[in-house]
Parts: structure tokens; C-alpha cells; sequence
């Protein structure tokens, strides 16, 4: 028996990859989409860690109390100013990969179909990260964990994979919408 075989199931990403392997016809109907992919998943690993680490840091300060409550303004800023950077970087990176594909003459989807994308999945992405990042940050700290570790993979894996399917669907929208 293979070694791969006898370590069992694995958090790394490929469901990741097995959803962009299926969006081929996507990847055609939009010129453009892949070289946006690697941007947009970076960007939702670096806007949403640093989320955690803020969360963290303010937690160990006792700042914030490892609670969801909808009234703690720190908690509301901190999430509020991350989706923001995520779509901001999200629109930024629509922005520059349309820029060098134009200028490259190699013919991408029109710019507001490329934003369009690009911040309608940050948007769906961010609301989805920001969530999970705040409960296992809490759930972690409540049960004696030092949150900073859980970030990090936490983030990785649950960005790439919510982040392709997100975008598949943002594809999706943005074409029935009429882009393209």
C-alpha cells in the first residue's frame, strides 16, 4: 500500500482544484478569468489573515470578548474594513490583469465583466471568510488554543475552496447578467 494511500483524507486544496478543473467552458466564455485566479485567491489569504491576527491580537488584549455579539464595534470594524480590502484588492487585480491583457493585445472579456467577477466573488467570499475566521478564532481561543496557529491553514483552505466556487458562481451571475 502507497504511502499517500494510508494518510486519509486530505485538507490541502484539491477540492480547490477539482472545482477549476471544471470550469472550463467558464474559463473560455471569459478571456482573461484564469490569469485573475491566483490574484484573487492570494488576496483573500492576506485580507483574511490579517483578520484573524486582528481578532487574535485584540482577543490577548482583552480588547474583545470571544463572543459573536452584533453590538462589539471593534469585531464590526475589523470585519467591515477586511471585506472592504478584499474587494478593493479584488477590483484592483481585475484592474491590472485587464490593463496587461489589453496591452498584450490578447483580447479579454470587457473590463466590467472582469470587475464584475472579480468583486461580486470577493464580496461572496469575504461575507463566507470573515464568518469562519471569527468563529474558529473564538471557538479556538474559548478553548485554550492560540488562535494565530488556526488562522493561517484555516484560511488557505477554506479561501481556495470557497474562493473557486465562489467565483464559478460570480462567473455565472455576471453572464446571465449579460457580461462577457
Amino acid at each position: 500500500m502507497s504511502r499517500g494511500a494510508m494518510d486519509g483524507p486530505r485538507s490541502d486544496g484539491r477540492g480547490a482544484g477539482v472545482v477549476l478543473g471544471g470550469m472550463r467552458e467558464e474559463l473560455r466564455a471569459v478571456s482573461g478569468l484564469l490569469v485573475l485566479v491566483p490574484a484573487l485567491l492570494a488576496t483573500r489569504g492576506n485580507v483574511y489573515s490579517s483578520l484573524g491576527a486582528r481578532i487574535a491580537t485584540a482577543l490577548h488584549q482583552g480588547l474583545i470578548e470571544p463572543r459573536v455579539r452584533g453590538g462589539d464595534p471593534r469585531l464590526r470594524s475589523a470585519v467591515a474594513a477586511s471585506i472592504a480590502n478584499g474587494l478593493l484588492a479584488s477590483a484592483f487585480a481585475a484592474t491590472v490583469a485587464y490593463v496587461v491583457l489589453w496591452s498584450l493585445s490578447a483580447s479579454p472579456a470587457s473590463f466590467a465583466t472582469l470587475v464584475g467577477i472579480a468583486v461580486l466573488s470577493g464580496l461572496l467570499s469575504g461575507v463566507t471568510l470573515s464568518t469562519v475566521v471569527v468563529l474558529a478564532v473564538f471557538a479556538g481561543y474559548r478553548r485554550g488554543y492560540n488562535p494565530d496557529t488556526l488562522v493561517g491553514p484555516l484560511v488557505t483552505t477554506t479561501g481556495d475552496v470557497f474562493g473557486i466556487a465562489y467565483l464559478l458562481l460570480a462567473v455565472r451571475i455576471v453572464l446571465a447578467l449579460g457580461g462577457g
